[in-house]
């Protein structure tokens, strides 16, 4: 049984969005994403999965991680064993 791949919210320029994607990357950890300043479907369905507006947000099987940092993402990604 595989493990569904996470799924980034950003936007463009943001700091918190760029530590995020750097973590991910550096882990090993693929992942989709879409840039929701420019795609307005893709920030609709983060306003809908996570109910607010702020990036990054991931999605990840049926699991929201909404407006968060890289020390958050950590603590999300080892309470699933993901990373060590």
């Amino acid at each position: 049984m595989s493990t569904p791949r996470p799924f980034l919210y950003i936007k463009a320029g943001c700091p918190w969005c760029e530590e995020a994607e750097s973590y991910l990357q550096e882990h090993g950890i693929a992942y989709g994403q879409a840039d929701v300043t420019v795609d307005p479907a893709a920030f609709a369905e983060m306003k809908r999965l996570s109910g607010q507006t702020k990036a990054p947000t991931m999605r990840w099987g049926d699991e929201i991680l909404a407006d968060f940092g890289a020390a958050e993402l950590e603590v999300f990604l080892r309470a699933r064993n993901v990373v060590k």
